[in-house]
């Protein structure tokens, strides 16, 4: 929290209008497409959009879902501690992208599956689906607490309403609208919340860049805050922030994210037309490249104002996370309706995101859980009914966990790192069964199991490194020299001393590499154990390949045998 000396949030009628404008556009949007709209009595038309969405809706709320409040306040406060590599990010999003588009994106699009994880039954067996299935659920019933929990903290010190209130209201709006609308209404509402992210970061942006003296003097300062040191390209996956960190590490994540996510696959499918669904990747890909540009010089800027007194050794913020609330409100904060549309622009991207698992969830329940224990009598519209309970009662686990978060800060910790024990390993079973043809379902269990252990042992054994104190990010020069007044604190400095008893390098992997060490291992494994178990080989279907290995495939004739990917 803030203290005495801190800039405080003070919300004018304006700055009300701003933030409750948008919930209510978000509940009405929701309120037409589930009462006023087309009716939604089909499970394709509640998880699909009844594949009749125009491009630009589904690529706006792909870019509001990935783009979350943690983003907006997260990146710039980390650039402003430890530089500006975050740059590097633009790169891996091209590569991610064009790795959908002509990889993995083309598999799921002629199959059609309403579940992503679907595709690991057809390709392996039904142990691997439910699996992957279990661990994805887990993640998101955890996130979701903490997508709200953030910019929920930051509207109760903007004004003082308790957090108890907020977080279970915002959760309840989102509930209604994703419940009664569907994925319609969250694509529209996406829109809606895409739009104010966009203003609120050109407001800040522009606010910031006229305070800072100008884009020279902001470079000029940065660079000699050592922020602009970006140009090392050695190996040393220990550094913290690294080119490779990014183009390595933080490309096979978005992959994880884009690739092979339930809820991007569910998007790009509710468009009629394989075209259209490759150019909602495209506009993706700008935007998201936009807002993480935008992100990033937010933290340059930031650095440039506080060069000389850094908020946080000066007392006047307690954490990093506060950083750009408090510059948001220093630069701005006489400007009337500012910090309305900041918070606005910050629970648009929580909102996105909530939505978006919510939506997803039921889509992956429903069809990896639920369809085992119903008859296949089941009317459409009762299986309609089920979804949207699905995503009532995984929307209540929500509230009451915003509740842990509160109490158990480490859940944040785990949370992440639970992500990164298990997204590696999910990107390494689609890879295996999308471009390998001779991977088969003993190599994709060994491989997915070698992976889960080699990231659960690395994480876990860094964050308890992290939590004797023989491992710390070191971050970059802060000084406090320029303050005036009383310091609470007396220094906050990026000295690099060395730790007694340093663990091993292993143990001190920068975490952007977690991702992609644990896809290695998923690979290699996997690749080794289906050579040695390759004698029995049942064919596999071309429409389970990407198209690009196809050719590898043996000129066999089809089976007759086909698997039904049109039940859910």
């Amino acid at each position: 929290m803030l203290d005495e000396e801190a800039v405080q949030f003070t919300f004018s009628w304006l700055d009300y209008i701003f933030f409750f404008g948008m919930l209510s556009l978000s509940a009405l949007i929701g309120i037409y497409f589930g009462c006023c709209g087309p009716k939604q009595n089909s499970a394709k038309e509640y998880l699909l959009a009844g594949q009749t969405m125009n491009v630009l809706p589904v690529a706006m709320s792909l870019i509001s879902s990935n783009i979350s409040g943690i983003t907006i306040m997260g990146a710039p406060a980390d650039i402003y501690k430890y530089g500006a590599n975050y740059i590097w990010s633009l790169i891996s999003m091209v590569i991610t992208s064009i790795a959908c588009v002509y990889v993995y994106m083309p598999v799921f699009l002629d199959l059609q599956l309403v579940s992503t994880y679907q595709y690991l039954e057809m390709r392996f067996d039904r142990k691997i689906r439910t699996l992957a299935s279990i661990l994805f659920t887990l993640q998101v019933l955890l996130l979701n607490p903490i997508l709200i929990y953030v910019p929920a903290l930051a509207f109760s010190q903007a004004t003082g309403l308790h957090l108890h209130v907020i977080a279970p209201t915002l959760c309840i709006v989102c509930i209604f609208y994703t419940t009664i609308g569907g994925l319609k209404a969250v694509l529209w509402t996406d829109t809606l919340q895409t739009t104010s992210i966009f203003v609120c970061l050109l407001v800040v942006f522009g606010m910031g860049l006229s305070t800072s003296g100008g884009v020279r003097n902001v470079v000029e300062v940065a660079a000699k805050g050592e922020r602009l040191d970006i140009f090392d390209f050695r190996l040393d996956p220990t550094k913290r922030d690294s080119f490779w960190a990014f183009v390595l590490g933080c490309t096979v994540s978005w992959m994880v994210d884009i690739s092979i996510n339930q809820s991007t696959m569910q998007r790009v499918m509710a468009v009629p037309t394989k075209k259209q669904a490759e150019r909602v990747i495209y506009i993706f890909c700008v935007g998201t490249m936009l807002i993480k540009a935008f992100t990033t010089f937010i933290g340059v800027m930031m650095y440039a104002k506080y060069s000389e007194c850094d908020p946080i050794g000066s007392g006047k913020v307690t954490h990093t996370d506060q950083m750009v609330p408090y510059y948001v409100i220093d630069v701005g904060g006489k400007i009337p309706g500012l910090p309305g549309l900041f918070i606005a622009g910050i629970f648009s991207g929580a909102l996105s995101s909530l939505s978006t698992t919510l939506n997803t969830l039921a889509a992956t329940f429903y069809s990896d859980f639920v369809s085992l224990c119903v008859p296949d009598t089941i009317t459409e519209k009762t299986k309609s009914k089920i979804l949207k309970l699905i995503v009532v009662v995984g929307g209540i686990i929500c509230i009451l966990l915003v509740f842990v978060v509160e109490k158990m800060g480490g859940i944040l910790q785990l949370t992440v790192t639970f992500s990164g024990i298990t997204s590696g390993s999910l990107l390494g079973l689609f890879t295996l069964g999308m471009i390998f043809p001779f991977a088969n379902s003993k190599g994709a269990l060994c491989g997915g199991v070698a992976g889960l252990v080699f990231n659960s042992w690395l994480v876990l054994s860094n964050q308890w490194y992290k939590y004797q104190g023989l491992i710390k990010d070191y971050p970059k020069p802060l000084s406090v020299e320029g303050c005036t007044g009383e310091i609470n604190t007396n220094v906050t400095q990026g000295a690099h001393g060395v730790l007694e008893e340093e663990p091993n390098a292993f143990y001190r992997i920068s975490f952007w590499y977690y991702t992609f060490l644990g896809f290695l291992v998923v690979i290699v494994v996997g690749l080794v154990v289906s050579w040695l178990t390759r004698k029995n080989n049942p064919p596999v279907r071309p429409e389970l390949l990407s198209p690009s290995v196809q050719f590898l495939l043996p000129k066999e004739k089809d089976s007759e045998i086909r698997l039904d990917t049109t039940k859910l």
